[in-house]
């Protein structure tokens, strides 16, 4: 008997090639500890990052970014994912991109004004509007150097 693994093949190498940016979630992150960039520029054309959220029991995941003047933002959407329970608990997160590690607070955005403004720049980097608009539904934080 003869079965045509083709098929299966293509659906394997797609799931491979797009895995990079699905949120699968690990624990501690690697990378070196670097200061905060003076700009963002490195990460603006970033399409996924990761934060480890929970330093007591390291939690990452990868996640889309947006920035809007010089600042990051993270958003879930109305998931109230295991990432975000997190941050309500303890705001403080790394941001990992390209080996370099970035402590950082995460604040909840709570402005309608400022998602309507943020909304236009994740709509110019991914090609459509975040699903939900309604700021008292939605996860949206802005990343911001540690206070420490």
């Amino acid at each position: 008997m003869y079965v045509d693994c083709k098929p299966v093949l293509a659906l394997a190498a797609m799931f491979m090639l797009t895995a990079c940016s699905l949120p699968f979630s690990s624990g501690a992150l690697e990378g070196t500890v670097t200061p905060v960039p003076e700009t963002w520029a490195d990460i603006v054309d970033a399409d996924v990052i990761q934060i480890e959220t929970q330093p007591a029991d390291p939690y990452s995941v990868n996640l889309w970014i947006t920035v809007m003047g010089n600042v990051p933002y993270i958003h879930a959407g109305a998931n109230r994912a295991t990432w975000v329970e997190h941050l309500e608990e303890n705001p403080q997160l790394l941001l990992g991109h390209e080996g370099a590690l970035y402590e950082l607070e995460a604040e909840r955005v709570t402005s309608s004004a400022e998602l309507d403004r943020l909304s236009e720049v994740y709509k110019a980097k991914y090609g459509n509007y975040p699903r939900n608009m309604n700021i008292d539904e939605i996860y949206l934080y802005r990343l911001l150097p540690r206070a420490d």
